[in-house]
């Protein structure tokens, strides 16, 4: 269990009503809040007074969240960071997923949901080790997700899975233990100003499960929540 009373959160944003406001709410919910205005300020806060997790907006003057991001990551400081993001491409999202965020949350979004969010990261953080999120092969059981390939084995045996397929599982690893919602999951694979509903994750889930053999109501990795969303059940673990 994490106690809230005990995590410092640093919040970076060059918005003060953000910064104001999001900072009330968090401390009113039990954190410690730090507040920066943009990345280069939150790089000295980070050296002289670490806090547990960064949540970090990317588009900010004098040097954005992404540029802070990379700097801490060739520090091999691993740091749990959230960026906070308005853009909407998949691409731009994954690229900050690929340099070491721990996850994103799109502007603007429910403050219940940052809480969520930030809990569920500080549960899968490694000390001292990259984030899921940013590592290339993936293991869980029997099952190898290698992302540079765009490959999933299962008992070193090849699944043919489609684009969407393979990023559902790939989303649903990175964040194994969390429950995630369709809406959460068709922002996060197809974009969110993509034409379909939320019966398409539904779809590439069926597909996922005929791929691994499982059957639905007595899963090993992907769990559905009714009325909820979609679970990763299986421990995840880096490997290569």
């Amino acid at each position: 269990m994490i106690n809230s009373q005990s995590l410092r959160i640093l919040l970076v944003d060059d918005e003060e009503a953000i910064t104001d406001n999001l900072s009330a709410f968090l401390e009113r919910s039990g954190f410690q809040v730090f507040t920066a205005r943009n990345g280069e300020q939150a790089l000295n806060i980070i050296k002289n007074n670490p806090p547990d997790i960064v949540i970090m907006d990317v588009l900010m003057p004098v040097m954005d969240g992404r540029q802070a991001l990379r700097q801490l990551r060739s520090e091999e400081n691993w740091l749990p960071v959230i960026l906070l993001t308005q853009i909407g491409e998949s691409t731009e999202r994954a690229m900050a997923l690929e340099e070491g965020a721990d996850d994103y949350l799109n502007k603007p979004f429910n403050p219940h949901e940052l809480i969520a969010r930030i809990r569920a990261v500080l549960r899968r953080a490694r000390r001292g080790q990259p984030p899921l999120a940013a590592a290339w092969k993936l293991v869980s059981g029997v099952l190898l997700l290698d992302r540079r390939s765009k490959r999933v084995y299962l008992k070193d045996e090849q699944l043919n899975l489609t684009p969407k397929a393979f990023a559902l599982l790939e989303y649903l690893m990175t964040h194994p233990d969390e429950v995630v919602s369709r809406d959460r999951l068709l922002d996060a694979v197809w974009g969110w100003d993509y034409p379909i509903g939320t019966r398409a994750v539904d779809t590439r889930v069926a597909e996922l499960r005929s791929a691994l053999k499982e059957d639905a109501s007595q899963p090993t990795y992907i769990e559905t929540l009714p009325g909820q969303g979609y679970r990763f059940a299986a421990d995840v673990q880096v490997t290569g």
